[in-house]
């Protein structure tokens, strides 16, 4: 018999925390060398400690604290140990994860009193380390599905994740000129923020006409690979209002997850992670207050294009199999019905595995982002569907 969650006990946690800060390295610059080339993998330049170091800095600075006001740690791709060594810091409570995962934790520790004020703080060489996400270096690596499938050349999440398209094609008749859509809108929104690597404007025929990686998904369908760093100061709400800007309240948020058969592709084969979707939507539309027509500005992990298509048919909205229309007639570009992934995404801007659309939304809701400003801007929401787990966030405006 399935336990459902107790709503009941969501509710309260609703705008108890706030984020008061948020910082980021200098993706743009940091991907390019001499003459304006990027900088090749494995040409080492920065660790992901210094990177981390970086990001901490400026989201403390965003915030008017100091380290000494951090009783609370969450990092992810670090060590912590390491890391307070590093920082001369002595957290109270630590925790680590994905972005999402850590805004949860830190929500939960900071009403359970363990801490007042936390920092997330994440850091990735991944460029300067040539870090690889496939191929022959990963097939002994954690992830079990790569042990069943590498004979057939499926060594990578964009492999696995062609096949969720081309099943999307199959049942839908969603076509690759629909999929296109979206990494063209990413694009459109990464000229327009000056951190950003990808400047270059892409046009649906450009995205047509560029190779295939893992047919039928193409190389604009692809995340970066860069270096970077990416940190995020949460606070306990009544402590919020002596930082320098106006608090982002965490209004809501959910979890759930799809491990059976995780290996097999199941959950993301049969149903397109649309069973933890809904799950997660009953979560954090009730707790916060909202429904998805209140949403004004969206972001989803997209390490793969077809990410978005999945979330949007899962979250409602859309009906199933008409995420392909939707994205269609510049209704998720800045100025449409509903921008997704403004920044640029892990598409155009960064990729942060999750971080850095944390730092975008709490910005569209602050404001003043220029012509990437999503006008009157109060309810923003991330969306978390990867290997297997689901999670979503919900940050309004303060009063």
């Amino acid at each position: 018999m399935a336990i459902s969650f107790d709503q009941t006990r969501l509710a309260p946690l609703k705008d108890t925390v706030a984020v008061v800060g948020v910082g980021e390295t200098d993706y743009a610059s940091d991907y390019r060398g001499a003459g304006g080339k990027a900088v090749a993998k494995g040409e080492a330049r920065y660790d992901s400690y210094t990177l981390a170091s970086r990001a901490l800095k400026r989201a403390l600075d965003d915030a008017g604290l100091n380290k000494d006001d951090i009783d609370g740690l969450c990092v992810a791709n670090l060590s912590s140990e390491r890391a307070c060594e590093l920082w001369g810091m002595n957290p109270r409570w630590s925790g680590g994860g994905d972005a999402a995962q850590c805004i949860i934790e830190a929500t939960m520790a900071i009403n359970c009193g363990l801490c007042s004020t936390v920092a997330l703080v994440y850091g990735n060489a991944q460029r300067s380390m040539d870090t690889a996400y496939g191929g022959s270096r990963v097939t002994g690596g954690g992830i079990t599905s790569y042990f069943y499938y590498a004979p057939w050349g499926l060594t990578s999440q964009g492999a696995l994740y062609a096949l969720l398209f081309q099943r999307h094609k199959l049942l839908y008749g969603t076509t690759e000129e629909q999929l296109g859509a979206i990494a063209v809108a990413f694009r459109k929104h990464a000229c327009m923020n000056p951190n950003a690597i990808m400047q270059k404007p892409l046009t649906i025929d450009d995205y047509l006409n560029a190779r295939y990686v893992a047919e039928p998904l193409r190389l604009f369908d692809y995340c970066l690979i860069n270096d970077g760093g990416v940190a995020i100061i949460v606070r306990r709400a009544d402590m919020a209002n002596d930082c320098r800007h106006p608090p982002i309240m965490v209004s809501g948020f959910g979890w759930s997850e799809e491990n059976v058969d995780a290996t097999q592709l199941r959950p993301r084969l049969k149903d397109f992670y649309h069973t933890a979707h809904r799950d997660v939507a009953a979560q954090v539309y009730p707790m916060a207050g909202v429904t998805p027509q209140d949403i004004d500005v969206f972001a989803t992990y997209d390490s793969f294009s077809v990410h978005l298509l999945a979330s949007l048919e899962g979250f409602g909205f859309c009906k199933e199999g008409e995420g392909g229309a939707f994205v269609q007639d510049g209704r998720i570009e800045v100025g449409g019905e509903l921008p997704c992934n403004t920044s640029g995404g892990m598409l155009s801007e960064s990729y942060m595995q999750s971080w850095n659309h944390q730092p975008e939304l709490i910005r569209q809701l602050r404001g003043g982002l220029g012509q990437r400003q999503v006008q009157g801007a109060e309810v923003a929401q991330y969306v978390h569907d990867v290997a297997g787990k689901c999670k979503s966030i919900i940050y309004t405006k303060g009063d």
